[in-house]
C-alpha cells in the first residue's frame, strides 16, 4: 500500500473518531472552538491572544471574541506578563480545567468503551498506531508542511 493511501485512510478514521468523540463535548455547554483554545491554555499553559490564534489557526479578531466568551463563563483570566506589564496572558481558570479535563474523560470512556469489544490484538495494534503518530507529530512541525 502506498503512503498516500495510508494517509488518507488515516485522515478519515481520524476524522470521523473526532464527529463521533466530540458528541460527548454537547454536555459542556461550550463551542468547540472555545473548548480547543481552552485545551491550549490546560496544556500548554498561559499564552497571549496572539500566541493562541497562531496555535488555533484563526486570525486574532477571531481569537479575541473566542477568549471573552471564554472569559465571561469563568474558564480564563488574563493577568499581566510578569515581566512586561503591557502583555496580558491568557491562563486557564480551575473552572475552566475542570470543565476540560471533565470533557476530555468523557471521550476517554466513550473511545475505551468502543475499545472494549476488540481482541487485545487489535488494542496492541491501535496502541502501536497511536505512538507512531505521536511521533510523527513530534518529528515534524507546521513549518515543515508549508
Amino acid at each position: 500500500m502506498k503512503h498516500e493511501q495510508v494517509a488518507e485512510k488515516v485522515h478519515r478514521s481520524a476524522l470521523r473518531l473526532l464527529r463521533r468523540l466530540r458528541k460527548a463535548d454537547e454536555t459542556l455547554s461550550i463551542s468547540t472552538a472555545r473548548l480547543s483554545a481552552l485545551s491550549v491554555l490546560v496544556f500548554v499553559g498561559p499564552q497571549t491572544v496572539g500566541t493562541l490564534a497562531r496555535i488555533e489557526q484563526v486570525a486574532q479578531p477571531t481569537m479575541t471574541s473566542l477568549t471573552q466568551g471564554l472569559i465571561s463563563q469563568g474558564l480564563v483570566r488574563a493577568k499581566s506578563d510578569q515581566d512586561d506589564r503591557r502583555v496580558r496572558r491568557l491562563e486557564a481558570t480551575a473552572k475552566g480545567k475542570k470543565l476540560l479535563y471533565r470533557g476530555r474523560k468523557n471521550r476517554i470512556e466513550i473511545l475505551a468503551s468502543m475499545m472494549a469489544k476488540l481482541p487485545a490484538s487489535d488494542i496492541k495494534v491501535l496502541n502501536r498506531a497511536a505512538t507512531l503518530i505521536d511521533q510523527l507529530l513530534t518529528e515534524t512541525t507546521v513549518s515543515e508542511i508549508d
